[in-house]
């Protein structure tokens, strides 16, 4: 995909990313790749979350998330602290992953995915993905929203 205008900053906590899409350096979207890859490069990522640089995993999800959840849940400093809260906290670093077969509709997907935290938390989470929309990212699988599931 095209190049983004991303301004990051060093601090002591790390390399940033503040208000650009996409985020350089990490796995962008393309339509050759199904919903079933478009998560598992999510999990992979978030799994070695600091690997190339810090929260890399969490810029890869965030690369791959829709217009319309980004809008709900960016720019990415709001992204990364959504993702690094309670709710979301046992997929960065997670030490085990399994999924279920993915369900696909049409433009629609979803799959279910149980995450264990690097503190042993295990929770499963519901992915949604689309690939109907206008635009640069027209028939890419991208992530509308990624939902706690109870047991």
């Amino acid at each position: 995909m095209g190049q983004s205008s991303v301004f990051t900053a060093a601090t002591s906590e790390g390399r940033y990313m503040l208000d650009e899409y996409p985020i350089d350096d990490v796995p962008t979207p393309d339509p050759s790749y199904d919903p079933s890859e478009v998560i598992t490069i999510q999990i992979d990522g978030l799994a070695t979350n600091d690997d190339p640089f810090d929260n890399a995993g969490i810029a890869t999800a965030y690369n791959f998330a829709s217009p319309a959840n980004r809008r709900s849940t960016g720019p990415f400093t709001r992204f990364l602290k959504m993702v690094t809260g309670p709710q979301y906290a046992p997929m960065v670093d997670h030490v085990e992953a399994t999924t279920e077969p993915i369900q696909q509709d049409g433009h629609e997907a979803k799959q279910h995915v149980t995450l264990t935290g690097p503190d042993g938390r295990t929770v499963t989470y519901l992915f949604g993905l689309s690939d109907d929309r206008s635009g640069p990212l027209d028939e890419c699988w991208l992530t509308d929203r990624v939902v706690t599931v109870e047991s």
